[in-house]
């Protein structure tokens, strides 16, 4: 039954799991194609859930003094976004540094929640002192109080999502009854996820692993240019450039754990922004460009060797993890490409028709990234951005048909 909440914080996580029915009719599948939504929490994004533990933890364990710890963090803006929110709340300063590469509106949404606000060069290696890992340890020396509550080793992060995400999941799969039109195993069969720091794909897989399903296969989702799926699925035609936000790092974060992943899929901007599209156009879903990766990952997966069988059997379980919305991404190029580029709808030309014009009319858009050769420095948004707000959180803990 609906309470009221005590702040924000109380909002964190209880996200819907949503049929992908369409998707899935669309590739033949007889398995049911399953979303973990993340962008109905509070903060946005699967991060609010990292942030709200670090900060609770750090809290018992006298690491955070109210009134005087300034919490830092280097982040790809979600768990910086989530550790904003949480420190609003409770009264901590936060300073972020954040690549150049990430979006305005996160920058935007975390000065609005009070963060300071630091870029670093996208190229710099993760141990370089210019990068933001670097410039959030240099930070943390020299302000008094500074905590870095360090989301890449943080023992939290996994278990967050091994407390929180995973039994919501197995919640949501084994409430929801088998019918005809929807057969189910009652089990979580396969999990798609991709791989950040790797908390949260290592700490779903061992909620379902642990508890529920040994037999799960947990397939990790890792962007070309990025180390974190190891030699095996790494090729030289991967050591490129990557554009998609919140995944992959030149580096392991001591949070992945291997052992909790089966199998790898490596995929590219290209086909992870065409899976954003296809997902706001077929299910209704405004997902960010990571989430996309993880549909593309999973769509091959199921049409590759290893996961055919899965695809073919009626009433498995395959469960996406789309980490977050598209509420971050809506000036970045690649969004204003599929949403105002897009090939002119049958409909646009009978509305030509009935107004008398030869073609609808068109939006240019001048399409640029942000520089991400830039020193590190604290600068303010240079424009402002038309942001989305957090769709209402579900507290449905069954699987959602449309």
């Amino acid at each position: 039954m609906p309470q009221i909440l005590d702040t924000a914080l109380d909002a964190v996580g209880h996200t819907p799991l949503i049929r992908l029915d369409k998707i899935a009719k669309a590739n033949g599948f007889k398995c049911n194609l399953l979303a973990k939504v993340e962008f109905f929490s509070a903060g946005g994004s699967v991060k609010d859930r990292i942030a709200k533990a670090m900060v609770i933890a750090a809290e018992k364990e006298g690491k955070l003094i109210p009134g005087k710890s300034v919490v830092i963090e280097p982040t790809s803006g979600n768990t910086g976004i989530g550790l904003a929110l949480a420190c609003a709340i409770k009264g901590y300063s936060v300073v972020i540094t954040l690549p150049n590469k990430m979006s305005l509106e996160k920058e935007a949404l975390l000065r609005a929640l009070g963060a300071e606000v630091i870029r670093t060069p996208t190229e710099a290696a993760w141990d370089s002192p210019e990068s933001h890992i670097g410039v959030a340890q240099r930070l943390q020396r020299e302000i008094p109080y500074a905590v870095i509550l360090d989301q890449y080793s943080n023992v939290n992060n996994p278990l967050a999502h091994e407390l929180t995400t995973g039994p919501e999941i197995i919640e949501a799969v084994v409430s929801t009854p088998s019918t005809s039109e929807h057969p189910s195993s009652g089990k979580v069969d396969v999990l798609v996820a991709g791989a950040g720091t790797g908390g949260t794909v290592t700490g779903i897989a061992r909620a379902i692993k642990k508890t529920h399903n040994k037999n799960c296969i947990v397939v990790g989702v890792d962007p070309k240019g990025s180390v974190l799926a190891g030699s095996g699925y790494n090729s030289p035609s991967d050591n490129v450039q990557y554009t998609v936000e919140g995944i992959g790092y030149d580096f392991i974060p001591d949070v992945l754990n291997f052992e909790d992943i089966d199998q790898w899929m490596k995929t590219g901007d290209e086909e992870s922004y065409a899976a954003v599209q296809q997902v706001m156009r077929q299910e209704g879903l405004l997902v960010g460009g990571s989430s996309g990766s993880a549909l593309s990952g999973a769509l091959r997966w199921l049409q590759s060797d290893a996961g055919q069988e899965i695809a073919n059997t009626e009433a498995l379980n395959v469960v996406i993890l789309f980490a977050d919305g598209i509420r971050n991404y809506m000036s970045k190029p690649w969004f204003l490409q599929i949403a105002l580029e897009a090939e002119p709808s049958p409909l646009a030309g009978v509305i030509s028709g009935i107004l008398g014009k030869e073609k609808t009319a068109n939006v240019s858009v001048k399409l640029t990234e942000t520089p991400a050769s830039t020193p590190a420095t604290e600068r303010k948004p240079s424009a402002t951005s038309s942001l989305s707000d957090p769709a209402a959180r579900s507290t449905s803990p069954q699987i959602v048909s449309h």
